[in-house]
């Protein structure tokens, strides 16, 4: 700090060290400090600040900005009368900060606090020597210095405090999280939590109608784009949070799975009770399996066990399988998939010359399979196909030729291997 004049446009400025300043400053730090004095700087202060931030009204927030303002004013005044830079951020400053974290308050929140509390204490300062009639060049003199010490006040208090926030936040979320985790674990395992306290925890209704999603990325190389903010966490919750908004009533829980995966449920209403025909908001590079719906704790454990499943399918299927996989659609593929061998001897035995990898094996395939799941009808299948009835008539006795029998001889193990070739293919 300099202790000779500063030079202003009108003239000299009397300097911080000059013995008049100095006794004004410590005649205003004595009277201040003073007990009932204080107290109403400081309410004055809080009440310039909650004008601003209404959010603050509430008794604990107030009560918590009040410590905190009266410990930084204590800091600040006794800092006037001395040549130091350094303000140390007192302990109830920090604990109002952690207060705002805990409440749920963006970080900006603290930082208007701090630059709205900086206004309100060089008002008051401004006030205090106006009223004083001080000469200009002492009242010059006076507001530099006092606008030095609170930049210098505010800058610390907000790198410290900002860090003190985050700290507290990540400590709040990551307690939310573990507590969300235990909830769900439990509920999976089969615990008899009480429904109603066990929601509340979750902020998620469990007496409702569940749709199970497990989303992933399965692509390392489009792990490997994600950086920063844009992660691939954040863009599992992006998508579960579009389905929720788009195919269920709004309500969404998720539960990280994975630096790649993540495990969600969403409250549907009753209709429609099949979504396999819904456009799910899905992009490259997430895929998503999906159980359910299902109703109340029972629906929420069951379709998650289905979503699981389904994952599992999903992860030995044909690449071209499509990016969204219901379990209805997986549910024999995933039972008769379970041994392998076993599978592949079954789609062997009944497909025969069908099992082949050319493409006119597919397209018999492909026409069979509509012909089953159509209850034998040429009509129905074509329509599926996009075909004539009398293609499917044609195709049809042609896959009997080479089957050597009717379709309706084995067309229950028919309709099961034709299942698992859909998902998971035939030997090359």
């Amino acid at each position: 700090m300099a202790t000779g004049p500063i030079a202003g446009p009108t003239g000299p400025i009397v300097g911080p060290a000059d013995p008049v300043i100095r006794e004004w400053i410590a005649d205003f730090v004595a009277e201040t400090l003073r007990a009932d004095t204080l107290e109403q700087v400081v309410t004055r202060l809080d009440n310039a600040i909650i004008a601003r931030i209404p959010e603050l009204r509430d008794r604990d927030m107030r009560r918590d900005l009040t410590a905190s303002s009266r410990a930084h004013a204590l800091e600040v005044l006794s800092g006037l009368t001395q040549d130091r830079f350094d303000y140390p951020v007192p302990a109830d400053a920090h604990a109002f900060a952690r207060t705002i974290a805990r409440r749920g308050y963006d970080v900006r929140l603290l930082l208007r606090v701090y630059h709205l509390g900086q206004e309100a204490v060089i008002d008051y300062m401004a006030e205090v020597i106006d009223q004083r009639k001080l000469p200009q060049d002492i009242e010059r003199s006076l507001l530099l210095r006092l606008f030095d010490r609170t930049t210098r006040w505010v800058s610390t208090s907000i790198e410290q405090l900002t860090d003190t926030y985050m700290e507290e936040r990540e400590r709040g979320l990551r307690a939310a999280l573990n507590q969300r985790a235990d909830i769900v674990s439990a509920l999976l395992a089969g615990s008899d939590l009480e429904v109603e306290n066990a929601s509340a925890r979750l902020g998620y209704r469990l007496a409702q109608r569940h749709a199970a999603l497990v989303l992933w990325i399965e692509d390392d190389a489009a792990v490997a784009r994600f950086d920063g903010d844009d992660d691939a966490a954040g863009l599992l919750d992006r998508v579960a949070a579009r389905c929720a908004s788009a195919l269920g009533n709004g309500s969404l829980l998720t539960v990280p799975a994975g630096a790649t995966a993540l495990w969600a449920w969403i409250g549907v209403d009753e209709e429609p009770a099949d979504l396999r025909g819904a456009s799910w908001p899905v992009e490259s590079p997430v895929r998503m399996a999906v159980g359910g719906p299902a109703a109340q704790v029972a629906g929420f454990r069951g379709a998650h066990r289905e979503a699981v499943a389904t994952r599992q399918v999903a992860e030995r299927a044909r690449p071209e399988t499509a990016r969204v996989l219901h379990y209805p659609d997986v549910e024999v593929a995933y039972l008769a998939g379970g041994d392998d061998t076993a599978m592949r001897a079954l789609i062997d035995r009944e497909l025969g010359a069908l099992a082949g990898p050319g493409a006119h094996s597919e397209r018999l395939r492909e026409t069979l399979h509509a012909y089953l799941r159509a209850r034998r009808s040429p009509d129905a299948a074509a329509k599926m196909l996009g075909v004539h009835k009398n293609t499917v008539r044609y195709r049809i006795q042609r896959i009997e030729d080479l089957l050597g029998h009717t379709v309706e001889q084995r067309g229950p193990k028919l309709e099961i291997a034709l299942d698992c070739v859909a998902v998971y293919g035939v030997r090359n």
